[in-house]
């Protein structure tokens, strides 16, 4: 049923709480679940106690249930020939013969893009109090993997977040989005209110990272790719912010079973058992859904958060696309304005990645909705992962499930579709429709209205070596940016290469030929850092290698974002486990945004050391200090709020310093 339904006619004032006793009270009641990713960053959002209750102690009040919105779509393809696809880079890569350009798909040697399967979009969704205008936030979808949230101080009329069909965020993007919005929109756009968003397709064009590590497969800069994305996203924006008019929002959630699952399930069941025994999956089933309506009533558009990777279309696919974000996307407008051409309709449709945090439905026999996030974990290729060996006796069995081998080796280790049969083209639009059928359930029922304040806050943290303190008190810290051996084993959505394996952690031999080689790649990490990255055996020390620029980033965006009764986090990289939740309050994550920082795993995934755990390059505390610094980042969601919260110096720009061999 949708979420929030039963809570249509009740006053704003019963959803929302901002009481500083209940802030600290409700953090400490999650010490014990600080382990774990979506549990805390429920805890975060219940400490926080923004959306039910007391509202008197920081001065909320209820506002209207109408604002101004804004939606908008633009182009942001780029080349689609003889470029790589989505940046992320293999050891595979590193060691291999120079000269073979790759896409931003699956950091594949082979992977080159030769034509075009569907143009890569960028979404802007735009939110403003009616009441009060100058108080704006816009949301921006494309065609790529983050999703982004925008940070509105009170001096500013407009906030944006922007959801892109691109593998990633990226600062570099970023800022040149930002840059040429503050020119268009003098004192309105800012980088305090513009964030970018992606869908996490593994099948678009790459190259526009601005560290070195995902810019190896690109052979550099591809400065095509990097200007597409900035001119498709910020037409999006303007075209949004163009046809701005009086409308409504509400919200609701449904279950879309068959759309993911888990692939990383060993790793998921190192989890304490008490906390698993509370959800059903294993994997987020949520569909969470934002409906824009226009002062009638009638549909404009919707902004809906699923947890699923981009990766329906396999590593062998060398055509630009979207993959099944896009295609939902896609599938959906067309059936609203049939005779419209593809990023020429009014109905703008949303399929980002991210999922329902913590969220409750006020039922006396289900007063707590337990939700998992996020996109980290799980897979399009739901039938499982199975051998592709001829003539070995374990062909077509399915793969070893602690460490996705074949007879040893991840190479044969394939995830499959629900089209496996036909083709994962198939499995792509399948999957798409998966999403499709979610949005037009929740579209077509009765969703709970949403009213209340616009409000978000940004900063940014440098997580190398960042000291944070524990609930229990103790302080730990952070680590410069590493990967783990298993990194180099990839996924069963994108199977890795030579001997590395998942689940390779430092309580086993390493390879000595890679010990010796990693420190021709990498320099070789000291002893702090050693027991710092612990237990993960490093392969790639990125934090330490600088030549010719950084091979990582160091500092990330933390943003929040709040619509009434609608919070979203929006995160710099793939959150893995699951939430809980109190309180009348819809919580939403989303990412990887803004900067793409790779994993977030909790400290039992992050012991085992699959790939999502190898790709945790802050080491064991990294959910930990992102619970910590969300968590200190709440009361400047309040109504009232005033000031900016202290912030880390931002990334380096390093524009000038890019490098393309191609």
């Amino acid at each position: 049923m949708p979420l929030l339904q039963q809570y249509a006619v009740r006053p704003l004032a019963e959803h929302l709480d901002l009481n500083a006793e209940r802030l600290g009270n409700a953090m400490r009641t999650f010490v014990d679940w600080t382990n774990r990713a979506a549990v805390g960053f429920a805890a975060f959002v219940a400490s926080a106690s923004i959306l039910s209750g007391n509202q008197a102690a920081f001065g909320l009040q209820p506002v209207a249930a109408q604002y101004l919105l804004g939606l908008g779509i633009g182009d942001i393809t780029g080349p689609v020939v003889e470029t790589n696809m989505m940046p992320r880079t293999n050891f595979e890569t590193l060691v291999s013969a120079p000269g073979l350009s790759y896409s931003r798909g699956y950091a594949s040697l082979a992977q080159t893009d030769t034509g075009l399967h569907m143009r890569q979009r960028s979404r802007a969704f735009i939110i403003a109090d009616a009441s009060n205008s100058s108080n704006r936030v816009v949301f921006i979808n494309a065609g790529t993997t983050p999703t982004s949230l925008l940070r509105l101080h009170a001096r500013l009329a407009h906030a944006a977040i922007i959801f892109v069909d691109i593998a990633m965020g990226d600062t570099g993007v970023r800022r040149s989005i930002v840059s040429q919005l503050s020119s268009l929109y003098p004192g309105v756009y800012d980088n305090t209110n513009i964030a970018l968003v992606s869908t996490h397709q593994h099948s678009g064009v790459g190259g526009y990272l601005e560290n070195l590590l995902p810019q190896i497969t690109s052979l550099g800069y591809v400065k095509e790719t990097a200007d597409a994305i900035v001119q498709g996203t910020v037409l999006a924006v303007q075209r949004a912010h163009a046809n701005l008019a009086p409308g409504k929002l509400s919200l609701g959630n449904t279950s879309v079973v068959d759309g993911n699952i888990n692939r990383s399930p060993s790793a998921y069941l190192a989890n304490p058992a008490d906390e698993r025994a509370k959800y059903q999956y294993d994997q987020d089933k949520d569909l969470t859904l934002l409906r824009f309506d226009d002062a009638s009533g009638n549909a404009r558009g919707f902004l809906s958060f699923f947890a699923v990777h981009g990766t329906s279309l396999y590593e062998n696919n060398t055509l630009v696309s979207s993959d099944n974000k896009g295609m939902a996307a896609y599938l959906y407008e067309s059936s609203v304005e049939p005779s419209a051409m593809p990023g020429n309709n009014t109905f703008v449709a949303g399929f980002t990645q991210g999922g329902c945090l913590r969220c409750l439905i006020g039922h006396s026999t289900d007063p707590i909705r337990l939700c998992k996030a996020n996109v980290g974990d799980t897979s399009p290729n739901t039938l499982g992962a199975f051998c592709e060996s001829p003539g070995e006796s374990y062909d077509g069995q399915a793969c070893d499930f602690n460490s996705s081998t074949c007879g040893g080796t991840a190479e044969d280790c394939h995830g499959r579709g629900p089209g496996f049969r036909t083709s994962d083209f198939e499995s792509n639009r399948i999957i798409a429709q998966y999403q499709v059928d979610g949005a037009k359930t929740l579209m077509g029922g009765s969703l709970a209205p949403v009213s209340g304040s616009v409000k978000s806050v940004h900063t940014y943290l440098n997580m190398s070596f960042h000291s944070f303190t524990l609930p229990n008190g103790t302080t730990v810290q952070t680590c410069p940016p590493a990967m783990g051996f298993s990194f180099a084993g990839g996924t069963t959505d994108g199977p890795g290469a030579f001997d590395f394996v998942q689940g390779d952690n430092s309580s086993q031999p390493q390879n000595p030929f890679w010990e010796i080689v990693k420190g021709a790649v990498t320099p070789n990490p000291d002893a702090q850092q050693t027991a710092c990255q612990s237990p993960k055996p490093i392969l790639l020390n990125t934090g330490y290698a600088h030549t010719p620029y950084n091979w990582s980033p160091n500092t990330v965006d933390i943003q929040m974002f709040r619509v009434g009764n609608l919070v979203m986090l929006i995160i710099p990289g793939e959150l893995l486990a699951q939430g809980v939740l109190g309180d009348d309050a819809y919580v939403v994550v989303a990412g990887p945004a803004n900067t793409y920082a790779h994993y977030i795993a909790t400290k039992e995934e992050y012991g085992v050391q699959r790939y999502e755990g190898a790709s945790t390059i802050f080491g064991q505390y990294t959910l930990d200090a992102y619970i910590d610094k969300y968590g200190s980042l709440v009361s400047f969601l309040a109504d009232n709020a005033t000031g900016v919260p202290a912030s880390d110096p931002a990334p380096p720009d390093l524009t000038s310093q890019e490098i393309t061999l191609r």
